[in-house]
């Protein structure tokens, strides 16, 4: 039986929408988890484009990559998920992945901010196919505190219903502020 950790359960939105041959994004490349996902998806004539600002980021995710033979269907951007429009160009996009927060078992200090985080999700939604997916996993507590999520959720809930269409999903009987996964799709 699956956890459904909030990555598992983004992972099964996502084996329902990423076909062969889509491009996507992984805007916060992490360890490489999500970015390795979205390149089994799309196969060998879909590309994805992941981001991060941390070397060790690109690093472990090029690692991931060559271990799966993955590699050549992504393009690794050590930039920040703010100039994600700079490489790619709008309504391009199937699907863009988000987690905010910190790298795991990276530097803590290193974490995502409301206001470079509510940019990214604003140029990613001009990324977006009519019909594309972004996912948003919303950490909070411990290090990364509450600002960014309470940001993120107000963002959110003001967003065009007429142009997305936002499911917000909870952990409802999780202690300890557990994570919130976040569905977008532009109409």
């Amino acid at each position: 039986m699956k956890s459904y950790q909030i990555t598992e359960f983004v992972h099964h939105f996502l084996d329902c929408h990423v076909k062969s041959g889509n491009i996507c994004i992984d805007a916060t490349m992490g360890n490489g988890n999500d970015t390795l996902k979205l390149c089994e998806l799309v196969g060998e004539q879909g590309h994805v484009y992941a981001f991060d600002i941390q070397e060790q980021a690109l690093e472990n995710t090029k690692k991931l990559l060559a271990e799966h033979k993955v590699i050549h269907t992504a393009s690794l951007i050590l930039d920040s998920h703010t100039h994600m429009c700079r490489h790619i160009e709008e309504k391009q996009v199937d699907c863009i992945v988000f987690n905010f927060g910190y790298l795991p078992s990276g530097d803590h200090s290193l974490a995502t901010k409301a206001e470079t985080s509510i940019e990214a999700i604003t140029q990613g939604l001009s990324l977006l196919r009519k019909g594309g997916l972004m996912s948003l996993c919303i950490y909070s507590g411990g290090d990364s505190g509450f600002e960014e999520r309470d940001a993120l959720l107000s963002f959110l809930k003001k967003l065009d219903s007429k142009k997305y269409l936002v499911v917000l999903s909870s952990y409802y009987n999780r202690p300890n502020n557990p994570p919130i996964p976040v569905m977008i799709i532009r109409r």
